[in-house]
Order: C-alpha cells, then structure tokens, then sequence
C-alpha cells in the first residue's frame, strides 16, 4: 500500500463519521499498514507536543539515528521560539523544514510519526498520551503523568493493548549510580526497611479568580485548558510554570515529588503496587504525611527544604541507613556503597540521555522501557494518594490491587475528576 493510499483510507475513515478530527478519538496507524517494529537501522522519526523548557531539554539530549520533524504547541509563539532555538544546538536531531501545528491532533493524523515526546502541563498530558498511542505511536511522556489516579489507569490499560513503548521521564531509573543503591535496598543490604524519609513537599493550593487578558491570536486557549474550565486567558498560568500550583491543573511541586517517590517504589520493590495506608500528621495545609506498606515500612514525608534528599529518600533499616538522591549516595556504613559506580560525568542537569536512550532501544525492539506507563502511574499515585489524605483530613486505606479506598465513597469519588466536553477521555 503506498503512502498516497494510506492516506486517502485516513481520510476517507475520518469523513465517514467513525471518527472526527475534531473529537478526541484516533484510529491506530497499525490499520494503515504501518509496521510497529522501526528498524535496526531506520531513522526514528519524532514529533513534539509541547515545545516549552522541557520539550527543548530533551531534544537536546537526543541521540543520533533520530530526527524531530513536527512539532505542536497550542501557543504558536512557542513553538515559534521552539525553531528558532533548538536547531541551532550542538548536533541538532531537528529536522530542517520541521512542520508546524497548533493542534496536536492534527500532527497526528497528517504526519508519518514513530513517536512522540509529550511535555505540555500536566493537566493536558494524559489525553495527549492517550491520542498518541491510539494513533500507533510510542510515547515518551513527561511527569507527573497523570493529573488524577484515573487518568493513570487509563494509559497503563492502553500502554498493555494498544503495545506502545512508552516511558515516562523519572530519568533516575536510567542512572547508574541511583540504581546501584536502589538495588542494594531492594536486595537486603540494609535489612528490613523500617523507615523511609522524604521531603514534605508542598501540594496545590485553589484556582484563584485572575483578571481578564485578551487571548494572544497566537493562542488556542482552548486546547490549553483541555479538560478544565474554560476560563479567560491568563499570563499567570501561561506561559508561566504557575499553573502547577494550582489544583485545577496539577498536584504542587510534584517535579520533584514524582522522582523521589519513584525511587522510593523502585528501591522497595513496589513497582506494581503502592502503600495500604496513608494519613496526616497535623491540620494544617501542607502537613506531613506518612504511608504504610503492606511490608510495615512506613514513607514518612517528614523532611524540610533544604534538609534532605529532594530527588529521593532516605531509608533506614535494622542493618544501616542508604540515602539515594539524583546521581548522588551516601550510607552508614560506608562500606555498604564502596562498589557503586561513579556519578555520571554531566554538562548540565537534565541526565536524561541514557533514559531517551532506552526508550528508542525499546522503540527498536519492542522490549518494555525502564519506566513504563505502570510503573510511572504507580509512583505518581502515591502523590495523588497525599494529595487525596490532605484534602480530606484524615487517615484512608488503600487497596493498591483494586486501585481503590477501603469503605469511603468520597475518597474513591477523587480518584477522578469531571473533564470538559470534547476532552473525554477515550475508551480502547
């Protein structure tokens, strides 16, 4: 089948009202005649949605044998920028004449993609995930992934039926020296964890009433607000990172909060399952919280800024204590670490080469990625699981198999949250 057909038979099953360019539903490309397997020696071909300071980083840390050619962004002076900047790193993977959309989901009917790297706010990631792996692609999403515990449950359905590569970017899982010590955990070298210390980092806070701003005509604000209200445009919220601190859009200073928790997963073994019990320790807004795994160790986020591990934890057991942060750890003994392999050598604090890395391998040999849409969402739920115990003020126990609170009807009622019309999340 030639590319010519392929595309008339797109085409042709959009106007047949099976599915509308402009609903959130997609055909797989695999229905094309496209092959899911890219060759050992093709040229991956990417797509971009999102082109903010995030987007950028990791098209800086692509690898040769790769090339960018589109990119989306709902704000075309973003993606302006994106063009104007990016080609001009050293050893640019950007294709010269790489199309421009402001809609994503038009990228995705109209360009022959192998995958795509999803960096928008998180609010509007997991739809975008979904679209993309429901278009035939694999995805390589940025965290946190999810907004609500639903959404997550929504992508690990997909990631297994759909048999995307997909990885989420807790880049840590690919760093040698933070996998060294989480192994040595995992693997007994302290026995017993009892305790695990995190940072008490800060949750959302409420949507506050901004001014009216005229949307800039380069703006489809619109398709920015995705699932949530549509309200007017606001500089506060872009393109500003303030919309993370919002509720409406994201959990607080998750960044750091998904990678340290990931870690913790990782190291406890936990990697498909999560904690049986959570509750706050005082009544104010961002108290600290602790949680218990099924195993008795208790994740206590009991630490300040400034005063421990942002990007990891440190967990004591009955033979010693290992402390495990971004490509950095200590323990008592020290002996415990004598043979972890030296930090990475780095020119700037992304370290996410090796993580890009591994899921174009996987995009090659369809092997599942170091940190799969599962295991992103199990970590990421240990934030909503926070969140959920800090709104509602009390102890709630979790059953981590069924993904749901044990006997209380108005936790489980926020595991998910209303979504706008036209930003439903699809069914596969």
């Amino acid at each position: 089948m030639t590319m010519t057909t392929k595309t008339r038979k797109r085409r042709e099953f959009l106007k047949s009202g099976a599915i509308a360019f402009a609903a959130p539903y997609f055909i797989p490309s695999v229905v094309f005649g496209k092959s899911d397997k890219v060759g050992a020696n093709d040229k991956i071909h990417l797509g971009v949605i999102g082109s903010g300071g995030r987007s950028r980083a990791l098209t800086g840390d692509c690898p040769a044998g790769v090339k960018i050619v589109s990119v989306a962004d709902c704000d075309l002076r973003r993606s302006a920028s994106y063009l104007s900047t990016t080609p001009k790193y050293k050893n640019s993977v950007v294709a010269e004449k790489c199309s421009r959309y402001q809609d994503y989901r038009e990228m995705l009917e109209k360009e022959k993609l192998d995958g795509v790297f999803v960096g928008t706010p998180t609010h509007s990631r997991a739809l975008a995930c979904m679209h993309a792996m429901m278009a035939g692609l694999d995805v390589y999403a940025e965290k946190p992934l999810t907004l609500t515990i639903e959404e997550g449950q929504y992508l690990t359905r997909a990631e297994k039926k759909l048999k995307r590569v997909f990885q989420v970017g807790t880049q840590q899982r690919s760093i040698a020296i933070n996998n060294f010590g989480c192994d040595l955990v995992k693997n007994g070298a302290i026995g017993k964890v009892q305790t695990v210390h995190c940072l008490n980092f800060r949750g959302p806070k409420p949507r506050p009433k901004f001014p009216h701003e005229p949307t800039p005509p380069e703006m489809n604000w619109d398709l920015w607000c995705d699932q949530t209200e549509l309200i007017p445009f606001s500089s506060k919220l872009h393109p500003a990172m303030k919309w993370r601190w919002y509720r409406d859009y994201c959990g607080g200073d998750v960044t750091g909060w998904v990678h340290a928790f990931d870690q913790v997963q990782c190291a406890l073994g936990t990697d498909a399952t999560g904690p049986v019990e959570v509750w706050p320790i005082e009544k104010e807004k961002n108290t600290k919280v602790f949680l218990r795994y099924a195993s008795g160790t208790v994740l206590k986020l009991d630490l300040d800024y400034g005063k421990g591990p942002q990007m990891g934890g440190v967990f004591v057991g009955e033979k010693g204590k290992i402390e495990i942060n971004r490509n950095r750890l200590a323990s008592n003994p020290t002996e415990l670490i004598k043979d972890a392999p030296p930090p990475e050598i780095i020119d700037r604090p992304v370290l996410a080469k090796a993580h890009i890395a591994n899921w174009l391998d996987c995009m090659r040999t369809r092997e599942k990625t170091v940190a799969t849409a599962s295991i992103g969402h199990r970590a990421t739920t240990v934030c909503h699981l926070i969140n959920i115990c800090r709104e509602l003020g009390r102890k709630l126990q979790w059953n981590p198999g069924k993904e749901e609170f044990i006997g209380d009807d108005e936790a489980n009622a926020l595991r998910s949250r209303p979504r706008r019309k036209g930003y439903e999340l699809p069914k596969v």
